[in-house]
């Protein structure tokens, strides 16, 4: 095994799932997810979802880089942070709100549990 990963989709059969139905507020949000690292509580790849909003809550810390699309995460306060290309944020354990898919939006992840 190679000490240095390159993050990409190429050679990496994707995960298709959907957030579970009493989550979802609007839309039939698909999400792809193409997982590259999953050990020692650490979790690294690249996430899809196509159009939709739905409820999220987080018991991990995040790292995101946004590739491409448009969404909007709102807090339980109705704090509205637009994520577009080229933004990067750090979500913390205890966001609670909605995730909202306005195009269709690509990141890299990095998710320490």
């Amino acid at each position: 095994m190679s000490l240095l990963e390159r993050v990409t989709r190429e050679g990496i059969t994707p995960e298709v799932t959907r957030p579970a139905a009493e989550k979802v507020i609007s839309g039939d949000p698909v999400h792809t997810t193409w997982n590259i690292e999953d050990r020692d509580g650490l979790l690294c790849g690249l996430w899809q979802s196509t159009p939709g909003k739905w409820r999220t809550s987080y018991s991990e810390w995040e790292y995101v880089f946004i590739h491409s699309g448009h969404s909007v995460l709102t807090d339980e306060a109705g704090t509205q942070t637009h994520l577009r290309g080229g933004d990067s944020y750090i979500i913390r354990p205890g966001f609670k709100g909605t995730w909202e898919v306005l195009q269709t939006t690509l990141k890299d992840y990095v998710i320490r549990g």
